[in-house]
């Protein structure tokens, strides 16, 4: 693997332990595509860094896992951002 694949893979793996966020936000926070930091950390990340690898598959699973939640409060605020414009 490259070098600079390399670097930037543990950078993805890092920002993702430290914040928690999802791999969209990862992606917006360091411009590459969601597809790039999927593959980064799900991927090449098992072979350069297998303990790193496992803590941030578990961070992914909590966000799989609370992905439901997070598209019906999406949902929720968008109503509710309609409602409040149509009674201005």
């Amino acid at each position: 693997m490259w070098e600079y694949m390399e670097d930037r893979v543990r950078k993805n793996a890092e920002y993702m332990l430290e914040t928690g966020c999802t791999v969209r936000a990862c992606s917006a926070h360091f411009g590459v595509s969601k597809s790039t930091v999927h593959k980064d950390v799900t991927e090449r990340l098992r072979w350069l860094d297998p303990l790193l690898y496992e803590q941030v598959r578990k961070v992914l699973a909590k966000n799989l896992s609370e992905r439901h939640l997070r598209g019906g409060y999406a949902t929720k605020e968008k109503y509710e951002r309609k409602y409040r414009a149509e009674r201005r």
